[in-house]
């Protein structure tokens, strides 16, 4: 059994997602563990991490979500662990959850430093585990040239072997492979490909909301799949609402009142991916019946408008176990853009 240690150097990397698109093309039998879960989810009395849950659901890992880390916050870590102690646990986890397995992912917190002060920053864990270490680049083409540099430069990897990098999310990815690639390369990092950006992965799904706003589905529940590509505020009348170019996209989510009848029929008579009803406002049910015939998901949340309207703009995209097309998609971007022989 091996391991690897995948970490970033900036938050937001999209280490799982690489992760998810490295196991896939490499068809081995893999574990997970995430030592220090830092997406926190809390559900019917239980505490563990989003990644975790999500990559038990996708691989059908036998461990529970919450048996895949080894805690939650600075805190309680600092006290319960010294480092002698913290390489035992990992070790012990990581000899549980390989057992059978060809491969075990150990994804680091949000950023190669996270964890450091509990000693379980990504070179902490690969140092215990004597695991290699893969890197997750992604931002603009200068913050993602920094970002290498300062590891080729500063960061002390001593006795950590450097499996490559991957670059993610590159708008324009012939320029960076012209222009960018060299000078990576001259600094001596294994680049094990160049990914671009796809604007599809960068979309919420409707469930993906409902889940995050503690929305209650009051209709359209088959249709929580559907994919949100634009955002409208219904805050104006809808005659005016039906004049605008952006009222008119496809697959948007509209955020209006619940007591705006004459926004939510229209809203129903167009193109619409699913509909936030705030200020926990219901209806007619007339409307409730007709968004139910039409397929499109109404949410109830609390929020005012404004608020909730802020909370989505706040969202980070992440996957969820549903999101089937876009775990091909990171699936095939992997197929693609890697070159994976140094981890077979």
């Amino acid at each position: 059994m091996e391991s690897i240690v995948v970490t970033s150097m900036r938050q937001s990397a999209g280490k799982t997602s690489a992760i998810i698109g490295i196991a896939k093309v490499l068809g081995k039998k893999i574990g997970y563990i995430k030592p220090f879960g830092d997406r926190l989810l809390y559900r019917k009395k239980r505490l563990w991490d989003y990644d975790a849950a999500l990559l038990k659901n996708i691989f059908s890992l036998q461990e529970s979500a919450e048996e895949i880390s080894l805690g939650f916050h600075h805190s309680k870590l600092l006290y319960m662990f010294d480092e002698k102690t913290t390489g035992d646990k990992l070790r012990d986890l990581l000899s549980v959850v390989g057992q059978g397995k060809d491969l075990v992912f150990a994804e680091s917190g949000r950023d190669i430093s996270y964890g450091i002060s509990v000693g379980l920053d990504a070179l902490s864990v690969a140092r215990h585990l004597k695991a290699p270490l893969l890197v997750v680049a992604a931002g603009d083409e200068d913050a993602i040239l920094d970002d290498l540099t300062f590891l080729a430069k500063r960061v002390q990897l001593d006795s950590i072997e450097l499996k490559g990098v991957v670059i993610n999310r590159v708008c324009n990815i012939l320029d960076f492979t012209d222009v960018h690639l060299p000078k990576i390369r001259e600094l001596g990092i294994p680049v094990l490909g160049v990914i671009p950006s796809d604007k599809e992965l960068s979309c919420l799904s409707v469930s993906y909301l409902g889940d995050r706003l503690f929305a209650k589905v009051i209709a359209g529940e088959a249709n929580m799949n559907r994919t949100v590509r634009r955002i409208f505020i219904g805050s104006m009348s809808a005659s005016t609402a039906l004049k605008s170019p952006l009222f008119q996209e496809e697959s948007k989510l509209v955020i209006t009142s619940g007591d705006r009848g004459d926004m939510i029929v229209a809203a129903l008579e167009s193109s619409t991916a699913a509909i936030v009803l705030t200020n926990n406002l219901l209806p007619s049910s007339n409307l409730i019946a007709q968004a139910d015939k039409a397929g499109i998901p109404l949410l109830l949340v609390s929020l005012d408008t404004f608020e909730a309207a802020k909370q989505i703009d706040d969202m980070e995209p992440m996957l969820t176990k549903d999101d089937r097309d876009k775990i091909d998609r990171i699936e095939q971007m992997a197929r693609e853009h890697l070159n994976l022989d140094a981890l077979r």
